[in-house]
């Protein structure tokens, strides 16, 4: 049975992480304050789920998923990752994240920042534009006529083929926004970011009831980003 590793179990890795129990697949988990700290959530999703650490969750995933600050990158372990398939939530908050001055100037993405940091492994950007609470609930099997498509983006082929199948797995389908730094066209600011998975709210689209966005509205909001 495939594996998803999860570096990082918050929101987005959490949620992630029931959606792949759903469908079917093994999850190892990690975080940054250790697999123990974990046990609660690994009870709760049953015994298709294990807790380690960030190492072991990128050894054991067919894919992974880099749910983390972006002020972390750093962290992230790079040899047991060559070859694969990740997947970067990640969206930049100077609040949180501190000033990186090559995301400040727009010289690069903060998936090209998981890149660099991982030059053996593929990236693809995902999951980052929509609320969690949202991704929980808008999966549908392949073919409905409700079933919402995520953007991904990436510079290798084969790895957003990859993705696009975890995505189906997990209940999404996939449109492909280009190569990887054309995910700033679904970060924070950008019409796909939120609100198409909000019914369509832009207000405070946290506290709106999740509703599907179809491909051709995703393609819509991504070409009309302004980057």
């Amino acid at each position: 049975m495939a594996t998803l590793g999860l570096i990082g179990s918050g929101h987005i890795g959490s949620t992630l992480a029931r959606l792949a129990v759903d469908a079917g697949l093994d999850v190892v988990l990690s975080n940054s304050r250790g697999p123990e700290t974990l046990a609660g959530l690994v009870a709760e999703l049953g015994p298709r789920a294990r807790a380690g650490t960030a190492a072991e969750a990128a050894a054991a995933g067919d894919w992974v998923v880099v749910t983390i600050p972006v002020r972390a990158i750093g962290q992230v372990p790079q040899e047991p990752l060559a070859g694969k398939t990740v997947l970067d939530t990640g969206n930049y908050y100077p609040q949180r994240d501190g000033d990186i001055a090559a995301l400040d100037s727009g010289e690069k993405t903060t998936s090209r920042l998981l890149q660099d940091h991982l030059p053996d492994a593929h990236v693809v950007k995902a999951f980052n534009n929509i609320f969690f609470k949202h991704l929980a609930a808008l999966p549908r099997p392949a073919g409905a006529a409700d079933r919402t498509s995520l953007p991904i983006a990436g510079d290798d082929a084969d790895a957003k083929a990859h993705a696009t199948e975890l995505l189906d797995l997990l209940g999404y389908d996939a449109v492909d926004a280009g190569p990887l730094d054309e995910g700033r066209r679904f970060e924070p600011g950008t019409p796909a970011y939120g609100p198409p998975y909000a019914q369509g709210s832009v207000a405070n689209f946290m506290e709106v009831p999740a509703g599907p966005a179809s491909a051709d509205e995703i393609k819509a909001a991504l070409a009309a980003a302004k980057v």
